[in-house]
């Protein structure tokens, strides 16, 4: 069953599909339709919108211990590095709009790490989105950016939006068909 708040706060929130940024004013009710990776789309005034974890607090004390992902200041710390690091935390890296993170929705078709000084990387990771209209595109985008960014050795990540090759069902990895039901 779905939440329901009273925002306590202005908060700014993502339109649903269409990706503009706007306010949900305080005193609006919200409905929690999904939580996952430190954001929560909300169904309210008729639509969906996405809010993100820096504006979690407008949903009230309980709202924020119930959907708040503790964030760790990244701290650049040259050393191990994998690109195994890199897809895990892309698994945390969600659609609005489907229960499936990118990685398994099949967005991501490139990811390479290059070490610009010792212990130190640049990320560059191609990723796609399941239709070219999708305006959440760049809010998705730079979410993966932020989640790569925070891992201990990277100092930067370049996430691109491709469309080639097109994006299709068949790209859905098995755990996440069984989530969605299509198996």
């Amino acid at each position: 069953m779905a939440q329901t708040f009273i925002l306590t706060r202005d908060t700014k929130a993502t339109l649903i599909p269409a990706g503009d940024v706007l306010s949900l004013k305080e005193g609006s009710e919200v409905q929690v339709t999904q939580a996952l990776g430190g954001t929560v789309t909300v169904q309210a005034n008729g639509g969906l919108y996405r809010i993100g974890s820096a504006d979690l607090d407008a949903l009230g004390e309980e709202g924020q211990a119930e959907y708040a992902v503790e964030e760790k200041e990244p701290t650049l710390v040259p050393g191990e590095f994998s690109e195994d690091q890199v897809w895990e935390s892309l698994k945390t890296c969600f659609d609005p709009e489907i229960p499936v993170n990118i990685v398994d929705l099949g967005l991501i078709y490139d990811l390479r790490g290059e070490e610009v000084e010792a212990g130190v990387y640049e990320v560059f990771v191609k990723m796609t989105l399941t239709a070219q209209g999708c305006g959440m595109g760049p809010s998705i985008a730079a979410d993966a950016q932020q989640k790569i960014e925070s891992l201990p050795s990277v100092r930067s990540a370049q996430v691109d939006i491709v469309w080639d090759p097109v994006w299709t069902p068949h790209m859905i990895s098995d755990e996440a068909r069984k989530v969605l039901g299509l198996n």
